[in-house]
């Protein structure tokens, strides 16, 4: 297929369209090779940079740029420097940024300072700016970006622990409980926590959040308006780079991505984020630049009911640990946060020394979060997944927990001792039927007498309501004590289960209510 498209292009037929298939073509690595063989220096590609048809060139240089030909180096350079289409620009940087030109520095420096001091004619908006991004990245890649250090505010200030409304009153006494030395007003929010503190490095240690957002004062009390370029002009009349000045060491500029949470199509989405990070590192005089790869912050928009957004920024610069023991994580492996969330739901029923199980272990983040919260004397894991145990243990040592992690199934594991506490999220239905699962939960109620203590407890996650109800009924010694749910969506609790043996009187009495 290649020869005869590279035949025709050297022969200049049908050039624009027959670039385009090279360039759709080669998206493998063995593709590329096939081409590269058939070009041999590329001379054919590089004597098209002086058509007269701006596609043509424009398709040129990007097919030089993904075949990264050293030869066209030099030709794409002076390319760009005489080029008078502004369309056809950007695409000469792209080629040069894939194949190399840390001496040309200099000269791109100096392109970049004359673009971003001239603001451009509105109908040229566009493409300088999609040139000067495409500068800034060359320039980032070559020298990299200047890092800011967090120096803490001045003044008390506020900030959001964005969390699930069921996991919010959980996240609210875990605040509370702060020492009493931080001076701090904490609020219900929407999104979670609202917090009004000076000192911000204690909370942001907390476990139960997923995210320390700091919220963008707009004029517009409601949040920003619809459009990419009004919403830039909101975020950049704010308070927003005076916040990251006052909390930085270092001056602009910022470097930042954009994260839009929206019901917007996908392209439709593209199309506003590439459009509001041009218009605020425009209205900014490229103090804020947006840069996808390697960013200090990242600007959120909330999509509203009205369809506005309420805008946040989240800083990289704040140094955040809590979870730097998770090497390793599968799919479908509980968020830390939850399961942070899980065992302070739980801590009345947690015993310091405890023996504890966790019978779907998967990468250890429940054993790692209790042991977090209350310490136990013994910590074992089982899951049978190789791959996930492998996974626990890495993250265990990381944690400096001590646990033992087998691979084993449940149902065939056994201890010599009993313990006084099963912990898990238990697996997900995936491809199972009703009636699998409904079979899953009775053999894992059943197999659980035989290794649980008198007066032992179980703490379950599972968006399996029925099931787990059902065989609570059906199994004899159990008892739910609580019920937290934490994802309303698909109805995921934490059920927090007690458990006694029954003496064959009991058992006779159980017998008799089910008869009747």
């Amino acid at each position: 297929m290649f020869h005869k498209i590279y035949q025709e292009i050297t022969e200049q037929k049908n050039v624009k369209e027959n670039l385009s298939l090279l360039r759709s073509g080669i998206k493998e690595p063995r593709d590329r090779k096939e081409l590269l063989a058939i070009a041999g220096d590329g001379e054919a590609f590089v004597r098209l940079l002086e058509s007269r048809e701006p596609k043509v060139r424009k398709n040129a240089a990007l097919l030089l740029g993904d075949l990264a030909f050293p030869r066209a180096k030099e030709p794409l350079f002076e390319a760009y420097k005489k080029e008078t289409t502004l369309f056809v620009k950007s695409a000469y940087l792209i080629a040069l940024e894939k194949i190399g030109a840390p001496e040309k520095v200099n000269f791109f420096r100096q392109r970049l300072k004359e673009l971003t001091e001239n603001p451009p004619k509105e109908e040229e908006k566009k493409h300088i700016s999609a040139e000067i991004r495409q500068l800034e990245q060359i320039m980032i890649g070559m020298e990299g970006v200047r890092k800011h250090t967090f120096t803490g505010f001045r003044e008390a200030h506020e900030f959001l622990l964005a969390v699930a409304k069921e996991q919010r009153d959980v996240t609210f006494q875990e605040v509370s409980e702060v020492s009493a030395g931080v001076r701090r007003k904490a609020v219900p929010h929407p999104l979670g926590v609202l917090v009004y503190a000076r000192e911000v490095l204690s909370f942001a240690r907390l476990r139960t959040y997923r995210e320390l957002l700091f919220p963008v004062h707009t004029k517009e009390k409601t949040g920003t308006a619809a459009s990419a370029e009004k919403a830039a002009e909101a975020v950049w009349e704010s308070d927003l780079l005076a916040l990251l000045t006052e909390w930085h060491e270092g001056s602009a500029p910022f470097f930042f991505r954009l994260e839009l949470k929206s019901h917007m199509e996908m392209d439709k989405k593209s199309r506003f984020a590439k459009r509001f990070a041009a218009e605020l590192e425009m209205l900014s005089g490229r103090r804020l630049i947006n840069s996808t790869a390697d960013y200090e912050f990242e600007i959120r928009l909330v999509e509203t009911k009205d369809g506005g957004f309420v805008p946040f920024f989240k800083l990289l610069t704040i140094k955040m640990r809590r979870f730097a023991y998770r090497k390793n994580a599968l799919p479908v492996s509980i968020y830390p946060a939850t399961a942070a969330a899980l065992v302070r739901l739980a801590r009345p029923y947690l015993k310091e020394d405890a023996r504890v199980l966790d019978p779907f272990c998967g990468v250890g983040t429940m054993l790692i979060e209790r042991e977090y919260l209350v310490p136990a004397g013994e910590r074992h894991g089982v899951d049978i997944y190789g791959e996930a145990v492998e996974m626990a243990r890495e993250n265990a040592a990381a944690a400096g927990v001590q646990a033992q992690f087998v691979r084993k199934d449940y149902f065939e594991y056994r201890n010599s001792r009993l313990f006084d506490e099963i912990i898990t999220n238990m697996p997900v239905r995936g491809k199972k039927t009703k009636e699998e699962t409904d079979a899953f939960y009775g053999r894992f109620f059943e197999k659980t007498k035989t290794i649980l203590k008198d007066d032992g407890v179980i703490l379950l996650f599972s968006n399996e309501e029925g099931f787990v109800k059902k065989h609570l009924r059906l199994q004899t010694g159990y008892r739910l004590r609580e019920e937290h749910c934490i994802r309303e969506r698909d109805r995921a609790c934490l059920f927090i289960i007690g458990f006694r043996r029954e003496d064959g009187h009991d058992e006779k009495r159980r017998t008799e209510r089910t008869v009747r």
